[in-house]
């Protein structure tokens, strides 16, 4: 497979970086007056079905077209990722757990990665271990003494790292699944079966949805499917299927110095110390595991299904 071209990639990774940094505030907003997993449901089955007719108005129906295995294929990631990733955040921020601490806690979403590829031989090279480190110390020195500690209870904190758990686990095998040869269509299928099961779920726990919110909770739940999910999603389903995993799970770094900056130009927090150095160090972590993986791409994982290989052949063109 031809790698992609560095630019895109680089756009796509700073896509993920700012829009999902600001969507913990986004989705804060949302949950104050709506229910979490109903609400995010709506977002993900929403942002899928404008991005399915996007698709379907340029190229046909035929385009989004499924086979049974990828159904199967595509339904599991909407329960990895949108229903078990995002909505549990959600609910985890609806009972109380703050933008800072849950971007903390979903940054271990790497260091579960490494344990994946490490139970299957595929041992990261020291410099991206030490950069996973690196980074989740920096982490710890911006949240901690940052934004704060103490107040965070143990069950919304199990919530989010059981989310990042299952959101490692979808990313990780997700090149070894049956799907779509086109990543788009993944993504246009995974946030709708995603957001069903998600809509499904929250009714059958007697979340209502209401048309009474204020207004702001309908603009935030409106730049979380457009934004957060139409846009930002679809480059990282991208960036899983084209760039190093390892190298795509650095925005879990970057996210909360995003979240920190939103607090500081819209919240009025102040900015210490800690803050800096925290995010210095964020940063450099960031290039540290970059850096390594460019120079030391991961091997292909062996006795990948032929559909892997399909996908690599059509990511070569644009």
């Amino acid at each position: 497979m031809a790698a992609p071209r560095t630019g895109l990639v680089a756009v796509a990774l700073a896509i993920v970086y700012v829009v999902w940094g600001s969507t913990y505030l986004g989705i804060r907003v949302v949950v104050e007056d709506a229910p979490p997993m109903t609400s995010m449901g709506l977002r993900f089955a929403t942002a899928g079905l404008l991005l399915g007719a996007f698709f379907a108005i340029r190229r046909g129906f035929k385009f989004l077209a499924l086979t049974r295995r990828q159904i199967a294929g595509t339904a599991f990631l909407g329960l990895c990722l949108p229903l078990l990733g995002n909505g549990l955040v959600s609910v985890a921020e609806d009972k109380g757990a703050t933008s800072g601490f849950t971007a903390l806690l979903i940054a271990v979403a790497p260091l579960i990665i490494v344990i994946f590829r490490a139970i299957e031989r595929d041992l990261p090279n020291t410099q991206t271990i030490a950069g996973v480190l690196l980074g989740f110390a920096g982490l710890a020195l911006l949240v901690l003494f940052g934004r704060g500690a103490g107040d965070f209870a143990l069950g919304p904190a199990l919530i989010v790292l059981f989310a990042a758990s299952c959101w490692a686990l979808g990313s990780y095998v997700q090149p070894r699944l049956w799907l779509p040869a086109n990543p788009f269509v993944v993504a246009v299928w995974e946030m709708i079966f995603g957001g069903a099961m998600m809509v499904a779920l929250g009714l059958s726990v007697g979340e209502t949805m209401t048309f009474d919110y204020p207004a702001k909770t309908w603009w935030a739940l409106s730049y979380l499917v457009i934004f957060g999910s139409v846009v930002a999603f679809t480059a990282y389903v991208w960036l899983v299927a084209n760039a190093p995993i390892s190298l795509v799970a650095t925005y879990a770094y970057v996210n909360p110095v995003i979240a920190v900056f939103l607090g500081w130009l819209i919240l009025d927090e102040k900015i210490t110390w800690p803050i800096v150095a925290g995010g210095a160090i964020v940063v450099a972590a960031v290039a540290l595991v970059i850096s390594s993986e460019r120079r030391n791409p991961a091997p292909a994982a062996p006795a990948e299904p032929p559909v892997v290989e399909q996908v690599a052949k059509s990511l070569q063109t644009p």
